[in-house]
């Protein structure tokens, strides 16, 4: 059997990187377990003395300085107004707290049921657990049970860990290793820091107070500048969809922290006031979205689904800027509307029911070109992707010539799916009176890459 074959080799190389191996044997590993259990004690117990404190605050209205989450008398007469009780806000606090804490804990779980020999994942877990049962720390009951000096030294404790561990994780994430070198210095200075603040916890000024500030902000920053800089220059594709679950868990909290209540406290300077139900309310349900986190570093941790993250961003992407456009264009035409039809009887029906009717129309063609210019913006591979494979499709039709097929299938599977190899095998026609009569052994055309 005659044959002719096709071989082309993409110019473009794929590096390949060696991702580092955070697996831990022997007696790191035992090291490293205890140190997270003794942590891991330190935060729970923390969080089961403080809980009950954390509900004797809830109950007692603040009437000067008011904590988290507390409410002041004139918050208490507004629930009364609205047919609420304080009762019924301090359960709905519980609720919370108990719901929070309990996604991170099974996080936690989950984690070290399939990794607990991960330095990283166990790294991460300890990090959850600081976002959940240790961000509520009391000083109430805290400073009844062991004295406010014993009491001030654990909770800046916690808060030090708490700190530490956070920037500790987010500086490794994904792959253990400190992007750029230079982050560890700034790891090491601010675990000093943190250490002077726990032995000396009421030795601090204005001037403390500033230079704290200061490292905290740049702290942020540096996270930010080094999960940036691990993203474009060293992450392989697997940990770039890691590091995209996190971000974009972050960047969903911080939007929706800012919508709803930031933008409001900026517009109504009334709503900021400590103790008030909005205020109080706001932190609740401020600290309630941060159930992203854990959900979002163990979907990257344990690699599950990571690829589906492109879908959630590219649809958030699509329906968020399509739901603000759609606002803008329904308020501003109900309220041009209005003034036309101010002289007529039922003007204000008339200019809702059109500017319905426009939002109706505008919706699916407003989509389809937000999806369009998303698509060619951030996706441009798989736009371009998808326009190649449809004019090969197109060209399928017309094109009789063999030869020109063989080089346009070639080009089309290169720049789609850009293999390391790729060979095409076409089995020549035989003679009319061989057809009649096919050799069993003959092997069946085929098409291969690699």
């Amino acid at each position: 059997m005659n044959s002719s074959s096709a071989s082309f080799q993409p110019t473009r190389s794929v590096e390949q990187r060696g991702e580092k191996d955070t697996r831990l044997h022997g007696r790191r590993l035992v090291l490293a377990r205890v140190c997270w259990i003794v942590i891991a004690i330190f935060y729970l117990g923390m969080f089961a003395v403080s809980l009950p404190g954390l509900v004797m605050q809830l109950q007692t209205p603040c009437s000067s300085s008011c904590a988290d989450w507390q409410l002041s008398p004139d918050a208490v007469r507004t629930l009364q107004h609205a047919g609420l009780t304080l009762g019924d806000y301090v359960a709905f606090s519980l609720v919370v707290v108990v719901v929070l804490t309990l996604t991170a804990l099974a996080v936690v779980v989950l984690l070290l049921w399939r990794r607990s020999d991960d330095w990283m994942a166990l790294l991460v877990s300890l990090m959850l657990l600081s976002f959940g049962p240790s961000s509520f720390t009391n000083p109430v009951l805290l400073s009844s049970w062991f004295g406010s000096a014993l009491a001030a030294n654990l909770l800046s404790l916690a808060d030090g860990l708490n700190i530490t561990i956070t920037a500790l994780a987010f500086y490794l994430f994904p792959d253990g290793r400190f992007v750029p070198r230079w982050t560890r210095w700034i790891l090491f200075l601010g675990i000093g820091v943190s250490i002077f603040f726990i032995i000396f916890p009421r030795s601090s000024s204005a001037f403390l107070d500033a230079i704290s500030g200061i490292l905290y902000i740049s702290v942020l920053l540096s996270l930010v500048i080094a999960q940036v800089f691990r993203y474009r220059r060293v992450s392989t594709p697997a940990q770039r969809q890691q590091t995209k679950w996190v971000v974009y868990s972050l960047a969903v909290l911080i939007l929706l922290a800012l919508g709803l209540f930031v933008i409001p406290q900026l517009i109504f300077p009334a709503l900021r006031q400590p103790g008030s139900l909005f205020a109080s309310l706001s932190t609740i349900v401020g600290d309630s979205l941060l159930v992203l986190l854990p959900i979002s570093f163990g979907m990257a941790i344990l690699r599950y689904r990571l690829y589906d993250i492109d879908i959630l961003i590219n649809r958030t992407l699509v329906y968020g800027i399509m739901t603000v456009v759609l606002a803008l264009v329904y308020v501003g035409s109900v309220l041009f509307l209005q003034f036309l039809l101010s002289g007529l009887t039922g003007g204000n029906s008339l200019a809702i029911v059109a500017s319905t009717l426009a939002i109706a129309a505008l919706f699916q063609p407003l989509r389809r070109r937000i999806q369009n210019v998303i698509d060619r913006r951030f996706y441009r591979r798989k736009y371009d992707a998808a326009r190649t494979l449809a004019t090969y499709s197109a060209t399928l039709r017309n094109e009789v010539d063999l030869n020109q097929l063989r080089e346009h299938l070639l080009a089309v599977v290169e720049e789609t799916m850009q293999p390391a190899h790729m060979s095409l095998w076409l089995r020549t026609p035989e003679p009319a009176k061989k057809q009649q009569t096919p050799l069993i052994g003959d092997p069946p055309a085929s098409s291969q890459w690699e």
